[in-house]
């Protein structure tokens, strides 16, 4: 008798926290899915933070949940790319023009500067940003983000301008 109650106790344990991964997963797609809108997420790739696939796609994006340094993102390869130059400190030079959905804006993240993609701390910069719903493009001729602001507060300006990693943000609306 014992030994029935302790195996059911491990098995609604073991189904408790199967159905528990269950939700994680079904709010790591929800938070990814929050990104863009309906006509590139319903198709996209979606993955962990980790980079677990979580659901295989059929177009050209892939789409990220919230994370603690970034809000939720969809991004097309050349996005994908940036990322990892940036992450990796290599040159980047995009071959052509990509961009990446931010629709929910960064969330809980703490935000970036706007001028270097490695600072961390907000009280050190005096450009930090942290925006609602944006688009980010990446452009293949820099020349493209000349005349173009570098100003925060300007609805469309260029991030990271004298870096590889320079691309152009567009608010959607305010946070």
């Amino acid at each position: 008798m014992h030994s029935k109650i302790i195996n059911s106790v491990i098995f609604l344990g073991m189904l408790g926290s199967s159905m528990a991964l269950a939700g994680d997963r079904d709010a790591i797609i929800a938070s990814a899915e929050s990104a863009g809108p309906a006509s590139v997420t319903a198709n996209a790739t979606i993955k962990a933070a980790d980079g677990t696939v979580l659901r295989e796609g059929t177009n050209t994006y892939t789409c990220y949940p919230q994370q603690d340094i970034i809000g939720p993102m969809c991004n097309e390869a050349v996005w994908d790319e940036l990322i990892g130059a940036m992450l990796n400190k290599q040159e980047f030079n995009p071959g052509s023009f990509s961009v990446s959905y931010m629709l929910a804006g960064e969330g809980t993240a703490i935000g970036v500067s706007n001028s270097d993609p490695y600072a961390s701390d907000p009280d050190d910069s005096d450009d930090w940003v942290k925006e609602g719903p944006h688009l980010m493009i990446v452009v293949p001729d820099r020349a493209a983000l000349a005349g173009l602001s570098r100003d925060p507060s300007d609805p469309v300006y260029v991030m990271w301008g004298d870096t590889p990693y320079a691309h152009i943000m567009v608010k959607v609306e305010a946070e």
